[in-house]
């Protein structure tokens, strides 16, 4: 609680010419810092611009992993990369397991060739680990060159995300694919395929997509998206991967309400898979370990997952779960995508008051993220901060949230001027974090 008497103060902005189509307006300042790398004309590499923004908790000292956010195809999608670093979410998430948070931009024109970059092969992987060298000397923690990844991908970048797997199963340590598999079967016109190997079994996989993503709905525009993820999927679980599907009840191409499940899933996976110490080896995840229920893909009648150990159905047609807890979540999502949580958000914190106007800091409760700030004045209720939350694709959420599953721009900020303060009085304020299922903080 802050006790201030006010002065008024007087903001001026200005507003810059117009910019770049991909220029990223907003900072890298640390705790962000971003590199960027023009397109080459070479054979073998990646042919469109591509920057790199990457948060970095201030009070890690030694980063255990990364988080890779990587957005879909098409110019629309590769913008909305420019965010993703910045998600309070995202970053809760990565900061509870002592990782950075990364968000590839490539700057790819709307109707060229997606294939250059979301397929690995063509270039996207070696720039990616180039950045990674570049970005570890420019944050002075060398570690971030090495350490383990974990991969969330949307459309195009659920493609990216999976050849990555395939490429690189020694160093990822889970992988979510939205809306995008890479290709494992041969067919005219596509890349070639990859090879299921023992090693990539062993990285937890999840598939997930809309409802209307040719499961229930057969006819829309993205309805080709459950035949190619379902095929991929048991491709995988034929040969034991740990991999699952979770179908959005509500969703297309969209993201939906997918993060909501998609946090305890990484969050399960993080905790059984990064090593103690860096350098070693991933931990591995026994298969009897996790629960299991069987493929429901469109399903009303949802049967929930038992542990390992008591599953008698089909194993290679049956959905693998990290831990108890992600499979009392997954039961949730498949059915209405109303994931709940007990734990209300942290408290916010630095809350300051320079006449009217107040600032402070706040972090997302990792399970359900922000949705709003409470301003109280003089133990009153005064203000819902946003007044209403948006969001066209899911819970109202305080940054709101792109097609991309990344918050819009110009990025809400943790500010509130009081307009009705009486000149010359002191008055006493306090900020309440909400999070998505309305719990509040201290």
């Amino acid at each position: 609680m802050r006790q201030v008497a006010l002065l008024f103060v007087v903001l001026v902005g200005s507003v810059s010419a117009q910019e770049p189509p991909y220029q990223n307006l907003l900072s890298a300042d640390p705790p962000y810092y971003r590199v960027r790398y023009e397109g080459s004309t070479q054979v073998g590499e990646l042919v469109y611009p591509v920057s790199f923004t990457v948060w970095i908790p201030p009070e890690i000292k030694t980063l255990r992993g990364l988080i890779v956010h990587q957005h879909g195809c098409g110019e629309g999608s590769c913008k909305s990369g420019q965010t993703g670093a910045f998600d309070l979410h995202w970053q809760a998430l990565a900061k509870k397991h002592d990782c950075a948070l990364i968000s590839p931009v490539y700057e790819q024109p709307e109707k060229a060739d997606c294939q250059k970059w979301c397929d690995p092969r063509n270039g996207s992987d070696a720039v990616f680990q180039k950045s990674l060298t570049d970005l570890a000397a420019k944050s002075k923690h060398p570690e971030l060159a090495t350490v383990p990844w974990a991969i969330w991908g949307h459309s195009g970048g659920g493609h990216w995300a999976g050849g990555m797997t395939f490429l690189h199963p020694d160093r990822v340590a889970a992988a979510w694919l939205r809306s995008g598999v890479p290709p494992i079967a041969a067919a005219e016109g596509k890349p070639p395929p990859y090879t299921i190997s023992e090693a990539v079994c062993q990285v937890p996989v999840m598939c997930n997509l809309g409802t209307k993503e040719g499961v229930t709905d057969k006819d829309s525009r993205f309805a080709g998206v459950w035949p190619g993820n379902e095929a991929f999927f048991l491709a995988v679980r034929a040969k034991g991967g740990l991999i699952g599907v979770s179908v959005d009840p509500l969703s297309s191409h969209d993201c939906g309400n997918q993060r909501y499940l998609a946090m305890p899933w990484f969050d399960a996976c993080l905790t059984a898979r990064l090593p103690a110490k860096n350098g070693d080896p991933l931990k591995t995840v026994s298969s009897r370990d996790g629960w299991i229920a069987p493929l429901n893909a469109g399903d009303a009648n949802v049967i929930a997952p038992v542990p390992a150990a008591k599953f008698d159905g089909a194993l290679e047609k049956s959905v693998w779960l990290p831990s108890e807890s992600v499979a009392a979540a997954w039961t949730q999502y498949v059915k209405d995508s109303m994931v709940t949580d007990k734990t209300p958000p942290p408290a916010p914190k630095n809350l300051h008051v320079v006449g009217n106007l107040l600032t402070w800091s706040a972090e997302a409760d990792v399970e359900s993220g922000l949705a709003n700030f409470i301003i109280e004045r003089d133990g009153e209720f005064l203000a819902n901060i946003p007044e209403q939350g948006k969001n066209a694709f899911g819970r109202p959420i305080f940054q709101n949230l792109s097609y991309s599953d990344t918050p819009t721009q110009p990025l809400v900020e943790m500010r509130f001027t009081d307009s009705k303060a009486e000149v010359g009085k002191a008055h006493k304020y306090r900020v309440i974090a909400v999070n998505t299922v309305g719990l509040k903080s201290k």
